[in-house]
């Protein structure tokens, strides 16, 4: 049987994800590690209210601590997937998973991701469902200053740009339902170009090795474990869509048959199944789970 992991990334998060996790014995040493990277305790920051933990400093390392303690806990009980992916921070946990840098390495990318992304400001971001994908792909090329950020399935995406150019966009094209996300700036657009360059510095200086399975990137879903590959494709990612339609596209071409979100939420099993049909969809959002 084919397999694959995937993980989701912010959006996910929700007060009380790990509590199952932060008291086993085995979990200890990466806390610890977190909380000398991070400057505070990841077990306690995933029990504040969601308006804390939704801060996209504080979301993305929680995330990926929680997710990164799961994926310990299947590797302990000899599971390894044929293929990885994640949704945006998601990606770092799918390296992780595929052995391209250890947990350290990954969380400080991640800190110093987040630190950056959560000072941006000026942009916006939107989710459209239910629309004329045409006329949708029409409007985006028209109007300057707005990008498609997420392409999750083929009725769900995220637009990422100025206030003034995402007005504009919504004011053209029906939606069965569009909402404005509450997050700090336009992820995954031009706009984060000045983060993405301060970032590239911090990610040039990451030790990236061969993964252990192929991982299929957001920017790039043709599964591959090189680390040079893996690297240059998560330095496009701040900048760059998710291209989850095409991801999970690409594993049911690659044969998978089942496919296990890992991490809090079902947010990406909800995507996959509402674009391919016939795998197999598990969910291991904690501990109890397995």
């Amino acid at each position: 049987m084919t397999t694959a992991w995937v993980f989701p990334g912010q959006g996910s998060q929700a007060t009380g994800m790990g509590a199952d996790l932060f008291d086993r014995a085995d979990s200890q040493d990466k806390l610890q590690q977190a909380e000398k990277i991070l400057g505070w305790s990841v077990a306690e920051r995933c029990h504040s209210p969601i308006e804390e933990l939704s801060r996209t400093l504080y979301t993305q390392p929680c995330l990926y601590t929680v997710e990164c303690l799961l994926v310990d806990l299947l590797r302990n009980q000899g599971s390894l997937p044929d293929y990885g992916a994640g949704h945006s921070l998601g990606e770092y946990v799918a390296l992780y998973g595929a052995g391209v840098f250890d947990f350290e390495t990954g969380l400080r990318l991640v800190h110093q991701r987040s630190q950056l992304m959560d000072q941006v400001s000026g942009g916006q971001m939107a989710a459209l469902m239910g629309f004329d994908r045409e006329a949708l792909d029409q409007a985006i090329a028209a109007i300057e200053g707005v990008v498609l950020a997420n392409d999750n399935n083929p009725g769900q995406v995220v637009i990422s740009g100025t206030p003034t150019a995402i007005e504009t966009l919504l004011g053209q094209v029906k939606t069965k339902r569009a909402q404005i996300l509450k997050v700090s700036g336009a992820f995954h657009s031009p706009l984060m170009a000045d983060a993405a360059r301060q970032y590239q510095t911090i990610l040039d200086g990451a030790t990236f090795g061969p993964g252990t399975f192929p991982v299929l990137s957001n920017v790039d879903p043709d599964p591959s474990i090189d680390p040079e590959i893996l690297k240059d494709r998560l330095s496009q990612q701040m900048t760059g869509s998710v291209r989850w339609r095409e991801t999970s596209l690409k594993l049911a071409k690659l044969g998978v048959e089942t496919v296990t979100e890992v991490g809090p939420g079902k947010v990406l099993t909800g995507l996959i199944k509402r674009t391919c049909e016939g795998m197999t969809l598990r969910n291991v959002t904690a501990a109890a789970d397995l």
